[in-house]
């Protein structure tokens, strides 16, 4: 790439506000009243910054929970560009639960790594699909501050005439 085709190329945003979609569904436990799912991510803002209920329909209710974003880190590309490469690029929503199950989130990533870390903490881990939008912001972010080594192949060692042995 030449250096005027560099500097007319447009600046990628670090962080993108998003939404995320909960579904609460009837739990058929006697533990647990409700089970909670993340059904999606909605790239953009959203004027409200307070919980929504967006669908009702046979006892099962969706959310919409605002004000959050998504950020992307160089030191997380490797991560990024296997997210993108595997069959079904996810995007990772973390959160914590209420004493009563009802989760709130706070964090949604693009890193697998990231949201592992998290499961192994306390914090309760939904997977979703990566929408488009998020998908092509990444795919730009990884070309622009990432490429993958090149396996190097190992030299087999052929340790029948190896004279630097003594045998």
């Amino acid at each position: 790439m030449n250096p005027s085709t560099l500097q007319d190329a447009p600046l990628l945003p670090q962080r993108l506000a998003v939404s995320v979609i909960l579904e609460k569904r009837p739990s058929i436990s006697r533990w647990a009243d409700a089970y909670w799912t993340a059904t999606g991510v909605v790239v953009g803002t959203n004027e409200h910054h307070t919980v929504t209920l967006l669908h009702e329909q046979d006892g099962i209710q969706q959310y919409l929970y605002p004000g959050l974003s998504v950020s992307l880190h160089r030191d997380e590309c490797e991560g990024y560009y296997h997210n993108l490469q595997s069959p079904q690029p996810g995007c990772y929503i973390i959160a914590n639960l209420a004493a009563d199950g009802t989760p709130s989130p706070y964090i949604v990533t693009l890193s697998f790594d990231e949201a592992n870390s998290y499961l192994q903490g306390s914090a309760e881990v939904y997977a979703v699909p990566i929408p488009p939008e998020l998908y092509r912001w990444t795919e730009a972010y990884v070309l622009e501050h990432y490429a993958p080594e090149k396996k190097k192949k190992r030299r087999l060692t052929d340790w029948q005439n190896d004279n630097d042995r003594g045998h």
